[in-house]
This record gives structure tokens, C-alpha cells and sequence, in this order.
């Protein structure tokens, strides 16, 4: 007997056989019937329209499928992170930065009040002066134990600590800086919002609080006086906090020892000793810190034995030994003229002076 698919007479001869019906294989599911743009019309609609066998059928409206969907969400996500951490990271936000202000500055000459202590050894001075304990050179001007703050970190902190120390030795130790040849040491340690300030003073000094260049580091008139010992003695200190929550500050605070004796003098000259103070305030954001600069916010120096008479803002004029301030103040202060500072001078106290 056939099976129940087979006619009943049972297959004709020559006709297709089960193994041999190769469609047999082709399923047409229920979403491929639905997807077919072409649809046949029932016996009743033909009889009564008169209609052909078949129709077209429009094309189905697909919404988003779920991977477009997903990518879009993705994207949505990732933007709005973008956004977020633009936003909220304190490194990146250059617009956050705060213009340097410019640097404000004052240098105050200290007469002796009689003829400056000499001898013919540099050493000898030093040994009967204040500065008989202090180091020679940047060693004089100790790191101190660095420790992270509120806001940064401790390589930021020693960052800014290194940065400082290292102006202070390019812009009071260095013989081509002392001397008048050279300001490029310290000059590029200074953030680009101070340059225009910075040569300013130099290329039109004043003594107007803002362009002296004797605020910006130590310089010596050359045709006065020259280094009579290259170890110039030195005692510095460095405290470090913040200013706010995106500037670090440094404040340094160093006296320089410096054995001098006149210019082309022969070796046996009388040396004298000069002294400088310098108390200066550093100030870095995070940009500074990543590119190694800094911006100076304040510079107070006092220097002597010099006379009160003379210019200090482009050199400082040191009284050698055997010499005295002789007469005269220092340069008389308008008090109608809003752009001029006042004209300060201080006498030297005789105990600052070697014993010899």
C-alpha cells in the first residue's frame, strides 16, 4: 500500500519519486510568505473583480532594527561622556586658566654707615661674617620635604618646588646673568604671559615697580665690580601651598653672599663682601607644571653695601672696599604721578657687615 501522501493508484511511472523531488528541501515559513512582494488573489476576489491572479503588494515599513538602535544609544552614551569629562577633568580646561598678573617688584639699596670692610682673602671675609655657615652655591638652597596638597599631587608639589629653586639659581648664580651678558636662563623658566613684561624691563628699565631688572634676578655693574670667589654662599628656604584650588604657591626667601673686588683688579685687591636678599613668590597651574615654568607674582630684594643716590633699576652698583655711601638720598618720589613708585633706601646695619 502507498503511504498517505501517495496517489491512490500509486505513483506514475516516470514521475518524480520522494528521493527524487528536490523540493522537497525549500521551507516556506510563515515570514516568508508575509515578505513576498507579489500576493495571489482568492478565487472569490477573482470572480468578482475580475481581477488578475495576482497583485503587487507594497512594501512593508521596517521600523529601526535593534543593532541600529543599540549603535545609536552607544553613541549617545560616549558623547555625553565626552562631554562630561571635558567638562568636569581639571586638566583640560584651558579656558579655566587664569592670566598671569604682572609682576610686582621692589629693590631697596642699604647704605653702609662708614667705609665697607675689606681684605685680601675672600674666605677670611667670610669666615668673620653672618655667612661663615652657609653653603656654596644652589646647594644652599635645600629641597624640602615635598608632601601632596588638596588639589595636587606630590610630583606637582615637587614639581613646583624644583622649578623654583631652579629660577632662583639661573637668575643669582649664574656668572653670564650676574654680569650683564646673558638673561636667557631665567628668562625661559618664565610662563609666556609674563615675557612681554620681562623684556619690557630690559629693553626699557624703570624704576616704576612693574620694569626694574634688578627685580627679576641679581645683575652687578660690570664696570664696577667682579667676582673675586665663584662660590658665592648662599641661604635659602622654600614653603610651598596653594593659592587656590588650581594655582600652587612657592614662597622662597634667600640671602646671596657675593666676594667682590673692583673690575680688572689685580688678584691681590681688596675683596669686599655684597649682599642680597631676595624674597620672591612663585605661582603654578598645571599648565606651568606640565612645561616646567612659572610665573612670578612678587620680588622683594635688599641689597648692600651701595649708595641710595645711584639708579638700581638696570644694575645693582655695589660699594667696594674702602668705600663709603658719601651723600645724597635716593631719587625723589611724585606723589601726583599714579604710575611711579616710591623711592625706598635703607641704611645697613653695621653687625651685617664683616668683622675684620
Amino acid at each position: 500500500m502507498g503511504g498517505p501522501g501517495d496517489p491512490p493508484e500509486g505513483t506514475p511511472e516516470g514521475g518524480p519519486t520522494g528521493g527524487e523531488d528536490e523540493y522537497r528541501s525549500v521551507v516556506f515559513d510563515e515570514s516568508f510568505v508575509r515578505a513576498a512582494r507579489l500576493q495571489e488573489y482568492s478565487a472569490q476576489e477573482r470572480m468578482a473583480d475580475h481581477a488578475p491572479a495576482v497583485r503587487r503588494r507594497p512594501p512593508l515599513r521596517r521600523g529601526l532594527t535593534r543593532q541600529v538602535l543599540i549603535l545609536a544609544v552607544l553613541i549617545a552614551v560616549a558623547f555625553g561622556t565626552a562631554i562630561y569629562m571635558g567638562v568636569r577633568h581639571p586638566y583640560d580646561a584651558p579656558q579655566a586658566r587664569r592670566p598671569a598678573e604682572a609682576l610686582r617688584m621692589t629693590v631697596i639699596p642699604l647704605a653702609p654707615q662708614g667705609k665697607v670692610p675689606g681684605a685680601a682673602d675672600a674666605e677670611a671675609l667670610y669666615r668673620h661674617s653672618h655667612a661663615a655657615e652657609f653653603e656654596a652655591g644652589a646647594a644652599g638652597i635645600p629641597l624640602p620635604a615635598s608632601h601632596s596638597t588638596a588639589h595636587f599631587s606630590d610630583s606637582q608639589v615637587t614639581a613646583a618646588l624644583s622649578i623654583a629653586r631652579n629660577y632662583l639659581v639661573r637668575s643669582s648664580l649664574d656668572p653670564d646673568v650676574l654680569t650683564g651678558r646673558q638673561v636667557r636662563p631665567a628668562r625661559a623658566l618664565l610662563g609666556s604671559d609674563q615675557l612681554d613684561q620681562f623684556d619690557q624691563s630690559f629693553d626699557h628699565p624703570a624704576a616704576d615697580g612693574r620694569h626694574a631688572p634688578t627685580g627679576w634676578l641679581v645683575r652687578l655693574d660690570p664696570s664696577r665690580a667682579q667676582l673675586a670667589d665663584d662660590r658665592i654662599r648662599v641661604r635659602g628656604t622654600l614653603l610651598v601651598g596653594e593659592a587656590d584650588s588650581a594655582t600652587l604657591e612657592v614662597s622662597s626667601d634667600t640671602i646671596f653672599v657675593y666676594a667682590l673686588r673692583p673690575t680688572g683688579a689685580a688678584a691681590d685687591a681688596p675683596v669686599s663682601l655684597f649682599t642680597v636678599r631676595r624674597e620672591i613668590t612663585f605661582r603654578f597651574d598645571r599648565d606651568d607644571l606640565r612645561v616646567g615654568q612659572t610665573q612670578l607674582a612678587t620680588s622683594y630684594a635688599q641689597a648692600g653695601p651701595m649708595s641710595c643716590a645711584e639708579d638700581f633699576a638696570s644694575y645693582l652698583h655695589p660699594l667696594l672696599a674702602g668705600q663709603t655711601a658719601g651723600t645724597g638720598g635716593p631719587a625723589g618720589t611724585d606723589p601726583y604721578a599714579t604710575d611711579s613708585a616710591t623711592a625706598l633706601c635703607g641704611t645697613l646695619a653695621a653687625g651685617a657687615q664683616p668683622k675684620v
